[in-house]
């Protein structure tokens, strides 16, 4: 079995309401998928963090190492692949691109061996995780602290048993939208936050310090990420535990804050990090220096079915008899096409979600759908 093609899918939905994290505007929902197809007719699918037309063309340029390689050789074609542009690309496009690349690969080496990706990562442990659902954006033309709260307000009703806001927009209009969040999900519902690295040092303490009587469960990119310094200065002078990773990638970019205890909880995203085959080696250097993972989840129901299969392998705590478990990023803003690319969607019911037990990732690919929201000049 060869690598015959490697393709990808740019896929694209104009919103009808933007909205803003305090570091982006989305007016659009954008997304690559990877599809490599073997000469045995077997087709692994992956996906990539992060801009899709500069992460499809960084696959394009992959794709003359994968051709004519063996799939199954995923730890060889990722060092190929990583030595091949390292003297330009150790981090950035480079490893998103290599992540989708990567994520396809265990796909179909899942098929081929007829058993689901977390099995061939050792095990799974469970097959079902708990979600807690994303959302509360700022939204273009409405009151920010009544919108959001209802948002929460709707997860709760869904059976959610946490949710993640948005801040980072100033700390007096963040407080005043953390407060109204809590009231509208009383106090046995999870809360965290996050600020897309939007503040600064001495306003990520002074959140942190007012905010923390909200009980919130962690407080997530503080200060922009290349700040290493900035972060373990916010986790040590305010007394939520800080979150941090999706913009660290490979085990390189995750090496100083695990190892200088910058963060206390570490959210590898598989699209980003470098795919299964790095997202272990984050994870096992994770465990060795007690940081907690929690992965970031932020695209398809491609990316949301390889983090159930990396959250299906994760080895639970041995000491305690409950262990702690992890739990999966829900996103619940509008993207119509996340869901709609798959033939069974992978949905929430009261907030718990099924892990795929199929092959590979444990999904089948709707075609019609790839076609109908192929994004224009694709």
């Amino acid at each position: 079995m060869k690598i015959v093609a490697v393709r990808t899918h740019l896929l694209e939905h104009r919103l009808a309401v933007p909205f803003e994290s305090a570091s982006m505007r989305f007016d659009r929902r954008a997304h690559v998928l990877v599809e490599i197809e073997c000469s045995d007719g077997t087709t692994g699918w992956g996906e990539c963090l992060g801009p899709a037309r500069a992460n499809a063309a960084v696959v394009a340029t992959y794709a003359q190492w994968l051709v004519g390689a063996d799939p199954l050789e995923t730890e060889k074609l990722w060092a190929v692949l990583y030595n091949a542009l390292r003297d330009q690309g150790q981090r950035g496009l480079t490893i998103t691109a290599l992540s989708g690349i990567d994520i396809a690969l265990w796909d179909i080496k899942g098929k081929h061996f007829g058993v689901p990706v977390s099995t061939l990562l050792g095990g799974r442990f469970r097959n079902e995780v708990r979600a807690y659902a994303t959302g509360s954006f700022k939204r273009e033309g409405v009151d920010r602290v009544e919108d959001n709260a209802a948002d929460a307000a709707r997860y709760r009703a869904e059976g959610f048993h946490a949710t993640k806001i948005k801040i980072g927009f100033g700390v007096e209009q963040d407080l005043a939208v953390i407060r109204a969040v809590r009231e509208a999900i009383g106090s046995e519902m999870r809360l965290m936050i996050d600020a897309n690295h939007g503040y600064d040092v001495l306003e990520a303490v002074d959140l942190g310090r007012r905010a923390a009587q909200y009980d919130i469960d962690w407080f997530e990119e503080p200060v922009v990420p290349e700040q290493l310094d900035a972060y373990r200065t916010v986790r040590a002078r305010q007394p939520i535990p800080v979150a941090g990773g999706e913009t660290w990638h490979s085990r390189w970019g995750m090496r100083e804050p695990v190892e200088t205890r910058a963060i206390d909880i570490l959210q590898p995203d598989l699209c980003g990090v470098g795919g299964f085959s790095e997202a272990r080696r984050v994870a096992d250097m994770a465990a060795l220096h007690g940081v907690r993972i929690v992965p970031h989840v932020w695209g398809t129901a491609v990316q949301i079915a390889a983090a159930l299969q990396f959250m299906a392998a994760m080895v639970p705590n041995p000491v305690r008899v409950n262990p702690i478990e992890p739990i999966l990023e829900f996103d619940r803003t509008e993207n119509p096409f996340r869901q709609a690319i798959v033939t069974k969607p992978i949905e929430h019911v009261r907030g718990v979600v099924k892990i795929p037990d199929g092959p590979g990732l444990g999904i089948d690919i709707d075609r019609d759908a790839l076609a109908e929201f192929r994004m224009e000049d694709a």
